[in-house]
């Protein structure tokens, strides 16, 4: 049987943004959504010159720090989309909660499905995980489209199943004006949210510009140019709509 690895782009030894505590972020290689404000487009391609790992060595590498993520910090796995590898995260995971340490996936939930023998895959994955870091770009499908190039159905679908589970969830919602700012999508994204029972946390994240450097490097036309950043007053909004944590 061919050894599992996996794909990484990048790491991040003391993150404290992907999760509670202090974490330990692999940044995975590949993801099937072209979000047209995404900050990370080099980590698109799947395996574009990426560091290749074990899940063994990926797990003693971040394991060298496990004296700074104390009683709440862990493992993080972003992406790109961390879902695209799955039996890499599984198998990183599984050795994480041999030991005791608290394991995140940061997801768009965008590769889900029920149709075997994937959906066997993503439960032995989420089985493994305690935390899932939900991105719910838009809650409008045609928009979502538009936005991302790919349906919002799986995702939608994703965070049902891990609700049914009882597994944890944090809900991230990119907020930018003139685009996923609607009041009656904001209003409609709370309604779902609400059906859900595992939500332990809603946030906004401010559209920011500060990747698009990253995509003249790789020579793409970025197609947000001269949106705007949301004001403090649109963040309250949205954060007061959706049941958010203040920032």
């Amino acid at each position: 049987m061919e050894e599992i690895k996996g794909y990484i782009h990048s790491v991040e030894s003391f993150g404290s943004a992907d999760g509670p505590g202090i974490r330990y972020i692999f940044f995975l290689r590949g993801c099937p959504m072209r979000c047209r404000y995404c900050h990370n487009p080099d980590t698109w391609a799947s395996k574009n010159e990426p560091e290749v790992m074990t899940p063994k060595e990926a797990f003693d590498k971040a394991a060298r720090y496990k004296t700074y993520w104390k009683d709440n910090g862990g493992i993080t796995v972003s992406g790109g989309e961390a879902m695209l590898q799955p039996e890499f995260v599984t198998e990183l995971f599984k050795l994480a909660k041999s030991k005791g340490i608290n394991t995140c996936i940061d997801t768009s939930g965008q590769p889900f499905t029920r149709e075997e023998p994937k959906f066997s895959i993503f439960k032995e994955l989420v089985k493994y995980t305690d935390l899932f870091l939900l991105d719910i770009k838009e809650i409008d499908n045609e928009k979502h489209k538009k936005l991302t190039g790919c349906s919002n159905e799986s995702i939608l679908d994703f965070a049902r199943y891990l609700s049914d589970e009882g597994k944890h969830m944090w809900i991230r919602y990119v907020l930018v004006p003139t685009v996923t700012d609607a009041e009656e999508d904001l209003v409609k994204l709370r309604a779902f949210l609400d059906t859900l029972k595992t939500v332990d946390r809603v946030e906004v994240l401010p559209y920011h510009t500060l990747g698009v450097f990253k995509w003249e490097n790789l020579g793409l036309k970025y197609e947000l140019e001269g949106v705007p950043t949301p004001t403090a007053e649109e963040i309250s909004r949205a954060e007061d709509i959706l049941g958010a944590v203040k920032r």
